[in-house]
């Protein structure tokens, strides 16, 4: 797993293309501080997640949000 700047990695993209082709992931990192704030990995690894489970509840519950279900930001945080 790389590191890089912004600047680094605008400068050299087809070479980071290149790397994340060949299975590496590549962190960006931003500003002074080098803050890291994104990272990218291949494709495949990125679209073959699996479905998160719940653990000691798998198969024993299960969860769906309504469709008429609506609540705005101030009431969400009112509760």
């Amino acid at each position: 797993m790389q590191t890089m700047t912004v600047g680094h990695f605008k400068s050299h993209f087809s070479q980071v293309l290149d790397f994340v082709h060949n299975g590496e992931d590549i962190i960006i990192s931003y500003g002074k501080r080098k803050e890291k704030i994104a990272v990218l990995v291949p494709y495949d690894r990125y679209a073959g997640k699996p479905e998160r489970t719940l653990g000691l509840l798998a198969d024993k519950a299960s969860f769906s949000v309504p469709t008429d279900f609506k609540i705005n930001d101030d009431e969400l945080l009112a509760l």
